[in-house]
């Protein structure tokens, strides 16, 4: 097969409630994923000799460290039959560090393409279960729909929230999740909601519970998040440092984005409830 270049999404907590802490450590978590329609892309073509390599190592990222890497090797320790290896090839777009989930969109997109290369026939449910041991984020993206997830974000129930546009800011540092998750300041005892509510009335009711750790700790996200909320509900996603305002155009997202404060990277990108990557794949059918 010649090779197989697919999107690598970028998704958002529209809102994260930690809800208690299980007895290995894990946070218990309700939140509801949306992807947007901006990430990175992989390429992946087939080698001859049975490695699994990247084109371009990503700077300060060894190679057992790397999601994508780590995803193809669990993938081919599911089969007992010889496989042919691929190179891999990533085009960055979003950025480490910044809670849009990049690192587990790269691992979903890699184990759903080698799934179809390697010719595994393995269902998205397999898939999943895979993508889990390397992340808890990595279900959704295996998936493909936006979801109200539960647990430590694996139990998923696909959603629909509406698909706006969103201005997704940057500030200038880098969070570590589970920097983030140690914190002894942040709250793991919001009280549980059930599925309905969370898309009934005025969304600001439901919050990040790590943007108040976020802030404190990360005054470049602060003063972003105040400079945003000037527009309108302004969030963090996951453990930051990206924050995100929501819009119901194209054109407010862009207008709030080109009058963002010197110093903050970010973009503009559509909110959407199929995943980039299924609607690759569909087509490719």
């Amino acid at each position: 097969m010649n090779s197989l270049t697919l999107p690598s999404p970028a998704k958002l907590n529209l809102f994260l409630h930690i809800v208690g802490q299980r007895e290995d450590g894990y946070h218990e978590l309700q939140t509801l994923f949306q992807f947007l329609d901006y990430g990175d892309t992989l390429t992946f073509t087939p080698r001859t000799d049975g490695a699994i390599r990247l084109a371009e190592p990503i700077p300060g990222v060894a190679d057992e460290d790397n999601l994508i890497i780590r995803a193809a090797r669990k993938l081919s320790e599911t089969v007992t039959r010889t496989l042919p290896g691929v190179t891999i090839h990533i085009q960055k777009k979003l950025p480490m560090g910044g809670g849009l989930g990049g690192g587990s969109s790269n691992a979903a997109t890699t184990l759903l393409a080698l799934n179809r290369l390697w010719g595994l026939d393995m269902n998205l449910a397999q898939l999943a279960d895979v993508g889990l041991a390397l992340g808890a984020d990595v279900p959704v993206f295996v998936h493909g729909h936006a979801s109200w997830a539960e647990g430590v974000g694996e139990k998923l129930t696909p959603a629909d929230p509406p698909e706006d546009w969103f201005a997704v800011l940057k500030p200038d540092c880098d969070i570590s999740t589970r920097e983030i998750f140690s914190e002894q300041g942040l709250t793991r005892n919001t009280p549980r909601i059930k599925i309905a509510p969370a898309f009934e009335g005025d969304a600001s009711r439901y919050r990040n519970d790590c943007e108040d750790v976020v802030r404190r700790l990360y005054p470049e996200v602060h003063q972003g998040l105040e400079w945003l909320a000037k527009f309108g509900p302004a969030r963090l996603t996951g453990t930051g440092a990206c924050i995100f305002g929501r819009f119901p155009t194209e054109s407010k997202a862009r207008n709030i984005w080109a009058s963002r404060p010197s110093g903050i990277n970010g973009f503009v990108a559509k909110g959407v409830n199929i995943s980039p990557l299924h609607k690759k794949l569909t087509e490719l059918n």
